[in-house]
Order: C-alpha cells, then sequence, then structure tokens
C-alpha cells in the first residue's frame, strides 16, 4: 500500500488493518485480518473462547506486535511498532476490563488520580477538574470519595470507563465489559458506551452477550478459523438464520 492510501485511510478510519497476521509464542493464532472502523463507531467483536479475539486487542493496544501486514489505530502506525511509542499510543486508547481492575485500597476519585498522575498530569487543579468531568460523564458525580467495595458491580464498571476516559481517547478497547453484571445494569453500561460513541469516540466491544447484541444491534466482527470476518448481526441471535437446508 502506498504512502496516498494510508494517508487516506487513516484519514477515513480509525481503525485499519490489511492482510495482518498476530503470534503467540511463535504460534499463528490470526491471519489475512483485514478490519476498518470509522470514527465515532460502535462495533462488537465476538467469538468462541480461544479464537483469538484477545490476542487481536493485545495486538491494538501495543501488547504483542502485528506480526505481518499493516495497520494503524488512531493515527498510530501498527506494523513495526516501536517499544518507546507504546506509552504514547495507549494515552490514545481508553481500556475498560471486564473485571474493573480498580484499586481496591484507594478512593474512586484517588483511582482516576493515579491514572492522570501515571500518564503525565501535573497541575492538580486541572487533575481535579477532569476526574470530576469524568465521573459527570458516567453518571457518578457525588461517588468520588467512595471505595470500590461500597460500589455495586455496574457502578464499578463505570468507574472503570470513567478511568478510560481520562485523556480523552480516539478510540475505547472494551473487552467483555458486561460480562461480570446482571441484564439490567449491563443495558445500562450500554447506554454510556454507545453515549460516548455517539460523541465521537469510536468503541470495539468484545462480548459474548447475545442478548445485549440483540437489544443494541451494530456492526459486528466475529473471529473464527484464524481470521476476522464481519457478520450479519441477526445471525449471531437468530438461530433458524444460521441453519442451511439442502
Amino acid at each position: 500500500m502506498s504512502e496516498t492510501e494510508q494517508s487516506i485511510q487513516s484519514r477515513n478510519n480509525i481503525l485499519w488493518i490489511k492482510d495482518g497476521e498476530i503470534h503467540q509464542d511463535h504460534v499463528v493464532v490470526l491471519k489475512n485480518v483485514n478490519v476498518e472502523l470509522a470514527k465515532g463507531e460502535f462495533v462488537y467483536l465476538i467469538g468462541r473462547t480461544g479464537s483469538g479475539k484477545s490476542s487481536l486487542l493485545k495486538m491494538l493496544y501495543g501488547e504483542i506486535p502485528l506480526a505481518a501486514g499493516q495497520g494503524m489505530i488512531a493515527d498510530v502506525q501498527l506494523e513495526n511498532l516501536n517499544r518507546k511509542k507504546i506509552p504514547f499510543l495507549r494515552r490514545k486508547l481508553g481500556i475498560v476490563f471486564q473485571d474493573f481492575q480498580l484499586l481496591s485500597d484507594r478512593s474512586v476519585m484517588s483511582n482516576l488520580i493515579f491514572v492522570m498522575r501515571a500518564t503525565g498530569w501535573k497541575n492538580k487543579k486541572e487533575i481535579q477538574q477532569r476526574g470530576e468531568e469524568v465521573l459527570s460523564l458516567v453518571g457518578l458525580d457525588h461517588k468520588g470519595d467512595k471505595m470500590p467495595h461500597q460500589l455495586s458491580g455496574g457502578e464499578q464498571q463505570r468507574v472503570s470507563i470513567a478511568r478510560a476516559l481520562i485523556n480523552k481517547p480516539d478510540f475505547i478497547l472494551a473487552d467483555e465489559p458486561t460480562g461480570n453484571l446482571d441484564p439490567e445494569t449491563s443495558q445500562e453500561i450500554m447506554g454510556v458506551l454507545l453515549a460516548i460513541a455517539k460523541e465521537g469516540t469510536s468503541v470495539l466491544m468484545a462480548t459474548h452477550d447475545i442478548s445485549i447484541m440483540e437489544q443494541f444491534p451494530s456492526r459486528t466482527f466475529r473471529v473464527e478459523d484464524q481470521t476476522v470476518k464481519e457478520v450479519n448481526p441477526m445471525n449471531e441471535f437468530n438461530p433458524f438464520e444460521q441453519v442451511k437446508f439442502e
């Protein structure tokens, strides 16, 4: 691909991968990966356990390399990614995990402050202001002084999303964000993520929750047969559509 073609794709998409290949311990996990996501788009990533979903996410945030092919995320080139550029890449991404990963010995606001200081924030007034802003965005305006154990699971996940929003990322990678939540709380978290996408931040959400996909249908990629394929989301929760009669 020429530099001109790369430039065009970069302008139009927050993420693109062409003929990508991902390895784990010298074993090919994914190959012939071709994916494009537009800025502000909300997209599902599905697949069986062990299919390679996590490897794809790890490659996107720089934990493992793009072994072959070309790619770009948030204007950062993925092939031959220099280790020194990984902190810069991660400041442009927000990552939301299934198990929240909050520091249990710190308040909600202190969890956010920890991330801000780790990513270069220094001004105390700006740190406090940004912490209050992101808590407001996820509906936790008055929970800053609470400890994680004082929050419900849904509230803890909202803190996780607030933490991911700290540096105003271009892209949110959400790894099973509703996996440990009840259906009603899962719907609330989906409302937050969809609102984030509507404001222009792209969201790629790995999930196995078919009920969520049914309630909030969106563009969907399935990881299977060592590659990533775009699929019709309707077929993922309508078993009759998946049966072919001869």
